[in-house]
């Protein structure tokens, strides 16, 4: 782990141990200056010139603090987060931080409510240097045209329902679409899951699949119906005579997967048919 050379708030970042106080450790944390990491969070053992790997952020004071807590973000990521509070500055959510997250009411997509998830992408305020988030996705959303291959292996977010699918956040970059009729799993608003390209259209726009293609989907399913059968005590009910729903309901996947999964197996020698359904080596 090497030291980080340009301090950045709302990040992790290794630091040396400067000194060490009553109240905790000071960091150095170059043109931040000394960091302040509270005493509930030093390591055992922590003496000078310890490397730590600690997030910066501004507290409830508005004082730059370390923290070893891990957030459920950091600036310039998408995450889904539930409002705790509304009051006349915005609506706050829990990110796992004693200071919770700010969305101003110019940040809100639509007006945030107690209790509820939504979308949203953390950033850093340039001109106060305080993190906020905001549901208003598209402006952080990239405008240049995606350089995608099908086939493409890419990190997903789903954002939202619509009229074909879902849409969904390519690598933290671009909007990219999965249709209805391809999706053979529960999917929720700020998921995050791996897909691959399907195409890039004419228009710019992207479709997106979960799966590269048969061959692929055999082989990523493998281990999920081998796990499946083993937590059952080795033995599934589930069968080529299984109804495709009860398949999908239950694994996640349509039957020709399934059926194709298990053919793949059958052949490696990893299970066998039985009376009862489908039975571990």
């Amino acid at each position: 782990m090497q030291a980080t050379t340009h301090a950045q708030i709302g990040k992790f970042n290794n630091l040396n141990v400067i000194a060490l106080m009553d109240n905790g450790a000071y960091l150095n944390a170059g043109e931040l200056g000394e960091i302040l990491l509270p005493k509930r969070y030093l390591p055992e053992a922590c003496k000078i010139g310890d490397l730590l790997k600690i997030f910066l952020y501004v507290d409830s004071a508005d004082r730059l603090i370390a923290t070893t807590t891990t957030p459920l973000a950091q600036v310039g990521e998408f995450v889904s987060l539930k409002v705790v509070q509304v009051n006349k500055m915005g609506a706050f959510l829990d990110w796992g931080l004693p200071k919770d997250l700010l969305v101003p009411y110019n940040q809100q997509h639509t007006e945030m409510e107690v209790g509820k998830y939504y979308l949203v992408r953390v950033f850093l305020d340039q001109s106060t240097d305080r993190i906020a988030a905001s549901s208003k996705l598209d402006k952080f959303i990239d405008i240049w045209p995606a350089d995608y291959q099908t086939g493409d292996k890419v990190n997903l977010i789903i954002g939202g329902k619509t009229d074909l699918g879902y849409k969904a956040i390519i690598n933290d970059l671009h909007w990219g679409l999965l249709y209805d009729n391809e999706i053979f799993q529960h999917l929720r608003i700020g998921k995050q899951i791996p897909g691959y390209i399907k195409q890039v259209r004419e228009d710019g726009r992207i479709d997106l699949i979960l799966s590269r293609g048969s061959k692929n989907k055999v082989n990523d399913f493998s281990e999920k119906l081998l796990a499946h059968i083993a937590d059952r005590g080795g033995i599934t009910p589930l069968n080529d005579k299984s109804a495709p729903e009860l398949i999908q309901r239950t694994l996640g996947v349509s039957k020709k997967t399934f059926k194709a999964t298990v053919g793949n197996l059958l052949k490696k020698g990893k299970v066998v048919l039985v009376k009862e359904g489908i039975k571990l080596v």
